[in-house]
């Protein structure tokens, strides 16, 4: 009998030393191969030793690509004319001969680090449309596409076979038979629900369709932590939609679970829709694996010069394919600049160090800080997490709000009452580092006015969420809003 115990205790410690020397070396090569940040690698390395084998394809599926980072050098470089047109822009900038209007010129230190960071460029012929009701929003796409005449560009996270995208599938159908070039480019883990049948329908209509970063199955993708979460609409290289709208019938408020669907959405016509057309083309040419596709570097204007808009845009983009976090680095200099007042709607609110640390800064300064996100969730460990950190920052003097008249899904801050971001990019680590995402950052005073009134509507269908009542919250919220925040950098 003592004989047996011996032997089953020597097989259980020869397992227990192999298990431990196959987590220590998967723990290195998170360490010191997979260049992670420290808090990252941490919780990726506890991860692996508290579940064995499990922690490991979890880090592999979510946590890492299995194809290598590299995969994104096939994304390419800007054409030799964009580039030089970054750099006379970027010149112009430092000589003062750059033509802003004045108030823009305060920020040229925003718009220099733009164009340094990823040769982002700066439009000044705009008008621009917002839209705070998918319905509207969708109302005048279908217009639009239906006056095509050239070309009808779309890129989305999320495309559902559903209502509104039959609607969508037919109408563009309709336009390749009159001769427009139609493309289409949705995101392989957001499109989930885009039936394959209904992909093979449009093919053979004659759309250009491309899938990024497609599953190796119908519902199992193994690049699922890269998402282009980019939605952006180019019809005949002249009129652009940027924002957080998918497509899918929740994103017009049929959606019993989540009701109205408030979201923020641009249509915007003139110059800024060169840089809404290059980034989709880039995903697609990459997407299609069409290295040899050329795309347009202007845009053929018919407008008359008093029909011509004045505002002025900045379209930044940012993934992991950029050098530098522009997005979130925009973010940064719009809080920082920030003197009198800060807005910032986002359905997720997980601002990394340094943006919580400016927050913070900020609010001490004296500026009056306002954040609303929704009280519906549709990711629960997301939400909780956006909770604790909107609660830690209440005492900092930041007035948080939890949109209760259905689900926030807008991607909106305002920097005074000038400069305004609208967008795809959340709030959250997410979207700073790891989702392709496609910003629009715009210096004007009346659009930020509106977006502001905005806010205000929106805070009368919300519950203030203050002090007296964060603390109140019960011993089990607590825990699992502290466990949430932990999980923050890989959720």
């Amino acid at each position: 009998m003592i004989g047996q115990y011996v032997r089953v205790l020597g097989e259980f410690m020869q397992s227990y030393i192999i298990l431990f020397l196959i987590n220590f070396a998967l723990s290195m090569f998170i360490v010191f191969v997979d260049k992670k940040k420290p808090v990252s690698t941490i919780l990726w390395v506890m991860a692996i030793n508290f579940l064995p084998i499990i922690g490991f394809i979890l880090y592999l599926i979510i946590g890492k690509d299995l194809f290598g980072e590299k995969m994104f050098d096939k994304k390419g470089v800007l054409s030799a004319d964009l580039r030089k047109n970054a750099e006379n822009q970027l010149e112009e900038i430092k000589t003062g001969d750059l033509e802003l209007k004045d108030r823009t010129k305060q920020y040229l230190e925003i718009i220099e680090m733009f164009n340094k960071g990823e040769m982002e460029l700066i439009y000044t012929e705009n008008d621009i449309k917002k839209y705070n009701d998918g319905r509207d929003m969708f109302r005048d796409l279908f217009q639009d596409i239906e006056n095509a005449k050239t070309s009808i560009y779309i890129q989305s996270y999320i495309l559902k076979s559903d209502e509104l995208g039959k609607k969508l599938f037919e109408a563009l159908k309709a336009k390749v038979k009159e001769g427009v070039e139609v493309i289409l480019l949705v995101d392989g883990m957001g499109g989930r629900n885009f039936k394959r049948s209904d992909m093979r329908d449009l093919e053979e209509a004659g759309v250009k369709l491309a899938i990024f970063f497609p599953g190796l199955f119908k519902r199992i993708n193994t690049r699922v932590n890269y998402r282009n979460h980019r939605k952006i609409i180019v019809i005949d290289h002249n009129i652009g939609y940027v924002g957080g709208l998918n497509i899918g019938d929740e994103y017009i408020s049929k959606n019993k679970r989540f009701g109205f669907w408030r979201d923020t959405h641009l249509r915007i016509v003139g110059d800024a829709v060169i840089g809404l057309e290059l980034r989709l083309f880039l995903d697609y040419r990459f997407a299609a694996k069409k290295n040899d596709a050329k795309f347009m570097t202007t845009i053929p204007d018919c407008r008359k010069e008093n029909e011509k808009g004045d505002k002025e845009i900045c379209i930044v983009t940012s993934g992991p394919d950029t050098k530098v976090d522009s997005i979130r680095n925009g973010y940064g200099k719009l809080i920082t600049r920030a003197r009198k007042s800060i807005y910032i709607q986002t359905p997720y609110f997980i601002p990394d160090t340094g943006l919580y640390n400016a927050l913070k800064c900020a609010a001490l300064a004296g500026c009056d800080i306002n954040i609303m996100i929704p009280n519906k969730r549709d990711h629960p460990f997301v939400h909780w997490a956006s909770l604790w950190f909107l609660g830690d920052l209440l005492q900092w003097g930041v007035k948080a709000y939890l949109y209760e008249g259905g689900f926030l899904h807008a991607k909106v801050l305002l920097c005074d009452d000038y400069l305004s971001s609208v967008g795809t990019a959340n709030f959250d680590i997410r979207s700073f580092e790891l989702n392709f995402e496609a910003n629009a950052f715009i210096f004007d005073e009346e659009l930020n006015k509106s977006l502001k009134e905005d806010f205000m509507n929106d805070v009368k269908k919300s519950t203030q969420l203050t002090q007296e009542i964060y603390d109140q919250r019960s011993a089990f919220v607590k825990f699992r809003e502290g466990i949430s925040r932990l999980l923050a950098p890989i959720l």
